[in-house]
């Protein structure tokens, strides 16, 4: 019988797809991210639906939606108890481990994480959060002794992630995920020699950052794109290195990012925003003894749920009835199999996709104008709905850069009418409702207040109602 394939998925934090390449940037190059991109399955549509850092990491490791998993904000706990990607996998008979960035604990951003709280990974080198990239600290194992990595972290990580895959016997198949904490700010942070390759002045906005703004924009992009050209060089190197060690053919290699990033487009600054910036992530899938050494560009929308189910479909391995999201290994093998005969695509599963702010990260955030939110974007549309009435209306198609809201226009009432019942309709798919956030946050048994700057507390168990 064959021997299962490996996985490794590698993410970063805070990458938009535009930022890459593969997804049109211009002020950077970033050559072997592209290198990978031509050899994968390219979701071009692939949504992060709640653009934020936890509820996105724990929809990656359930393959659930939020309103379900539980961690509908920032620094709130993943159940303990919930089937996630470490243990089924490790059920499975995989090898688990996982590098880098957590933040589903909850319980201090610097504390130990107890083994009942790994979810299932056995080589554990890892911190719940941290973005002081120079001085980043990690727990081994079960150990609570707090260990530094040396240097810029993403590089010290990728060195370790080295170390695993060529210490593998392979008698097992291996899970390994890297979660990079770049290039999510500070951007002043990157390695000197990535600062030096940008020239500040020269770098090209998008058409929907403010000429006020431009300034503090560019002053942000070129730590942005240093962060970007340093994680580019780290990818090399474990493509590499799985090349070297002979893993490439039968390792199921992902590149993803947990959601985009504002930079004062629209005049906004990081994520939890249902424009462009913030939901377009990168999702690239190689696996060349099953997909071939040829990349392909699906046109199918996917969203962050999808991911777990559709690894496990890959890998053959079941599906439990817990997870929300649909598996897209069969499709994918459909659409790779009729490109290279030339034949007729399979029609995309899913031609919208679901996003959400259940709840802003407090005060500080609605006085920057965070809100509740549930939206759909379509091939064509994004439209977003608030508590009170419809929000946002884009034409993406006419209007890429999303300048104008056409929501007020009486023109597009029928329009409006339409999207708003294809919207209830995925609500209602997903058991979803757009509620007060203070609503979801007392039936998981949150607190409502928040700190300085905006963050719910740290949480000292796991207690839900």
């Amino acid at each position: 019988m064959d021997k299962k394939p490996n996985v490794l998925i590698i993410f970063a934090d805070q990458l938009r797809r535009q930022a890459t390449g593969f997804g049109g940037e211009t002020n950077i190059r970033t050559p072997h991210m592209d290198r990978l991109a031509s050899q994968s399955v390219d979701f071009v549509n692939a949504i992060s639906g709640t653009p934020v850092c936890c509820p996105a990491r724990a929809s990656l490791l359930t393959g659930q939606y939020p309103h379900h998993h539980g961690v509908i904000i920032n620094d709130v706990p993943l159940n303990p108890e919930a089937e996630t990607m470490g243990k089924l996998f490790f059920n499975a008979g995989y090898e688990t481990g996982y590098i880098g960035k957590w933040h589903v604990n909850a319980h201090g951003r610097s504390s130990p994480i107890p083994v009942e709280r790994q979810h299932g990974f056995e080589y554990w080198k890892v911190l719940e959060c941290t973005h002081n990239y120079n001085t980043s600290h990690y727990y081994e194992g079960t150990s609570d002794e707090l260990k530094t990595w040396d240097g810029y972290d993403a590089i010290a990580q990728t060195t370790d992630a080295i170390g695993y895959l060529k210490s593998k016997s392979r008698d097992k198949p291996f899970l390994l995920t890297l979660s990079w904490g770049p290039p999510h700010d500070p951007y002043d942070q990157a390695p000197q020699e990535y600062m030096d390759r940008i020239d500040e002045e020269a770098i090209t906005l998008r058409d929907n950052v403010s000429e006020t703004d431009a300034p503090n924009a560019r002053q942000h992009l070129k730590g942005y794109y240093a962060h970007i050209l340093a994680l580019d060089d780290c990818l090399k190197r474990l493509m590499d290195t799985l090349d070297e060690e002979g893993l490439a053919e039968n390792t199921i290699l992902v590149f993803w990012s947990d959601h985009g990033d504002m930079i004062l487009s629209q005049g906004e600054f990081f994520k939890q925003r249902p424009w462009e910036e913030s939901i377009r992530v990168p999702l690239l899938i190689r696996y060349p003894k099953r997909f071939g050494p040829n990349g392909v560009r699906p046109t199918s929308f996917i969203n962050t749920p999808d991911l777990l189910p559709t690894l496990l479909g890959i890998c053959g391995i079941d599906i439990p009835d817990s997870i929300d999201g649909t598996d897209y290994s069969n499709y994918i093998c459909d659409f790779v199999d009729t490109s290279r005969s030339h034949g007729e695509k399979p029609n995309d599963i899913a031609t919208s996709a679901l996003l959400a702010c259940h709840s802003p990260f407090g005060q500080f955030a609605r006085d920057v104008g965070g809100r509740e939110y549930r939206g759909i974007r379509t091939p064509r549309y994004t439209y977003v709905r608030d508590l009170d009435d419809p929000w946002l209306l884009y034409d993406n198609e006419i209007d890429p850069f999303q300048l104008e809201n056409l929501v007020n226009e009486k023109s597009n009432r029928s329009l409006i009418e339409s999207l708003d019942k294809a919207l209830s309709d995925k609500l209602a798919q997903h058991d979803d409702a757009l509620v007060p956030g203070i609503e979801l946050l007392e039936q998981f048994g949150y607190a409502d207040d928040v700190d300085e700057t905006g963050t719910m507390p740290f949480f000292d168990e796991w207690n839900p109602t």
